[in-house]
């Protein structure tokens, strides 16, 4: 009980900070709310006084009406305008509030290492920037509103019923600790259940973006039944869930309901022993109704508080994950970079990892050279490739960009100037256009088909309805593999780096679609370092260096013709390769 108390004070103290830039409204906002609570609390007042009034004259005072009646309506003029303030800007507040925190996430989303979606899917992130942080402006505006407003009224009622008779206040407000305590003990036991149900929320997004995502999959293999059952069987746990949550918050409900028979009967009782005129009897019902309303406020908007904390909790978790792949303090931008880069001794272990990936590791790439990385799957080649922008982080030795440790430099510059080009293409969705611009957001349309017509893309992108300007659908379904990857090259043509990354950029092609792209690829890494993981033994005979990576580390490396001469594994598969009449795939 103390850790749960702990968490939630320490989860509410984490987000008070968030309201501090529009503090002057959240302020105005709990004003209204005063203001608001205490025409309220005056309205029974009026009703006692009237009352009392009509039983001692035996009707009713017109001119005490008249003043009644213009009080009512001032009050109600000011109740109105409180009211739209607290519905308008007590909304906006957690609007505020919820666009800051999505900001924030988005942000550390983008900052979080390659390793961080490694482990992680999707469509369980989308959960949290979307249906959690909507749980959480409810809960920023909502509950500091619902709650202060019944604080007020419990107050206030218990010290305006003091005035008329302590014995029966004191007896009604001793119900009081029992339906707290009995609030706790719930409270407690639903808060479980909604962060059971965040996460099983979060685990059911996650199956439908993976099912749609490979959609065309699924039905290659008519495989629909399958992943309809896999969506079943979370649907029914997230039900699960729910029908447990549902039966604490119906066991709550009821037992407020009785309480709420329980203090009425107890007014009629008291009302008799106590010998109340009909005024008093009359004001304690609409207090006691009053009071009730605010038990139930409190009630209804505790759902509201769990949900809130428990996804500012899964909010803080993400938040709280670090960002291991930063700047330092000092770092330094990297400019005119003439593209030596070297590999000293370097060593990389994966977070959850037992051994090695990479084991001292040296290689040394001059400006303008060409270094092709062969080898067995399993041996690093894009591990070692993904290190140079620092996707990942070594573990042992250092890499230099022109004499430079790259954890020394800025992120942003080091990236602006190595271009890669991936087996897998992303294309984003929108135009062609727009997806080559990505390596130049302000590149010109001119620029934009320079880059197009130097990666191969133009005669294709010409053809098609809107040309440049044709959507690409998600993920670029619409092309072919060959098109995207072309399309992928003419936006490392526009960001024209010094730096180049190849990784298998062919494997995943036809042969006809391989020699297109070989010829962008080619004339991409003219005059640039560039890195080649290569695919086909083919197409890496005239790099500078090759370099043979297996498990046990880089074994051979040299020209072609170097590692033709050490009669080593190089020369076997390449021989293997010939003899078959094709390139051989590692």
């Amino acid at each position: 009980m103390k850790n749960q108390k702990s968490g939630v004070w320490a989860s509410i103290k984490r987000f008070l900070p968030y309201f501090k830039p529009y503090k002057k409204i959240f302020v105005f906002d709990l004003f209204c709310v005063f203001v608001a609570t205490l025409i309220e609390l005056a309205f029974p007042q009026i009703v006692r006084i009237v009352t009392n009034d009509a039983m001692n004259t035996g009707g009713i005072d017109l001119s005490l009406m008249t003043i009644v009646v213009l009080a009512l309506i001032g009050m109600r003029l000011i109740e109105v305008f409180c009211k739209f303030f607290m519905v308008k800007w007590g909304h906006m507040s957690g609007a505020y509030v919820e666009r800051d925190l999505r900001e924030n996430l988005f942000r550390h989303y983008q900052e979080l290492p390659h390793s961080f979606y490694d482990n992680n899917k999707i469509g369980t992130l989308m959960s949290r920037i979307s249906t959690d942080l909507f749980e959480i402006t409810e809960f920023a505006h909502h509950c500091p509103e619902e709650f202060f407003m019944a604080a007020i009224k419990i107050i206030g009622i218990f010290v305006i019923m003091m005035f008329f008779n302590v014995p029966v206040t004191l007896c009604l407000f001793a119900v009081m600790p029992f339906m707290i305590l009995f609030a706790v003990f719930y409270n407690k036991k639903m808060r479980a259940t909604f962060k059971k149900n965040r996460v099983q929320m979060g685990d059911l997004n996650a199956t439908v973006e993976d099912s749609l995502a490979g959609v065309r999959v699924v039905k290659s293999f008519a495989n629909e039944e399958v992943e309809q059952q896999k969506f079943e069987q979370g649907n029914v746990k997230f039900l699960k869930i729910k029908e447990q949550n549902y039966q604490y918050m119906a066991s709550y409900n009821v037992g407020l309901r009785i309480m709420d028979a329980i203090m009425y009967v107890m007014i009629l009782v008291l009302a008799a022993v106590f010998q109340l005129r009909i005024d008093l009897l009359v004001t304690y019902v609409l207090y006691a109704t009053t009071l009730l309303t605010s038990i139930k406020a409190i009630a209804d908007y505790t759902e509201q508080f769990q949900k809130g904390i428990t996804a500012f909790e899964r909010y803080s978790e993400i938040m709280d994950i670090p960002v291991d792949l930063c700047d330092k303090p000092d770092a330094k931008e990297l400019t005119d970079v003439k593209g030596d880069v070297k590999f000293d001794k370097v060593c990389f272990r994966y977070i959850d990892g037992d051994k090695d990936v990479l084991h001292d590791i040296d290689i040394d790439i001059k400006q303008g050279e060409v270094l092709a990385i062969v080898g067995p799957s399993g041996g690093g080649k894009t591990t070692l490739a993904s290190l140079v922008p620092r996707f990942y982080d070594v573990t042992g030795g250092r890499i230099l960009v022109d004499g430079n440790d790259v954890r020394d430099v800025t992120l942003k510059s080091l990236r602006q100037n190595i271009g890669v080009v991936q087996q897998d293409v992303y294309l984003f969705w929108g135009t062609v256009a727009d997806n080559i611009r990505y390596g130049k957001l302000d590149a010109t349309m001119e620029e934009v088909m320079l880059a197009a017509k130097l990666a191969g893309a133009d005669e294709f992108i010409s053809k098609m309805p809107d040309g440049y300007d044709s959507y690409v659908g998600e993920r670029g379904v619409k092309l072919s593999g060959g098109q995207k990857q072309r399309i992928s090259i003419a936006r490392v043509f526009l960001k024209n780096p010094p730096i180049l990354i190849l990784d298998e950029a062919t494997s995943a092609l036809d042969n006809e679609s391989e020699v297109l792209v070989q010829k962008s690829l080619d004339q991409l890494s003219h005059g640039r370092t560039t890195v080649v993981i290569a695919h086909r033994l083919s197409t890496i005979r005239n790099a500078t260096k090759i370099v043979v990576l297996t498990e046990k580390g880089v074994v051979e490396q040299g020209t072609h013709e170097q590692l033709m001469q050490q009669d080593g594994l190089y020369k076997k598969l390449y021989d293997l390769s010939s003899s078959a009449g094709n390139s051989i795939c590692w």
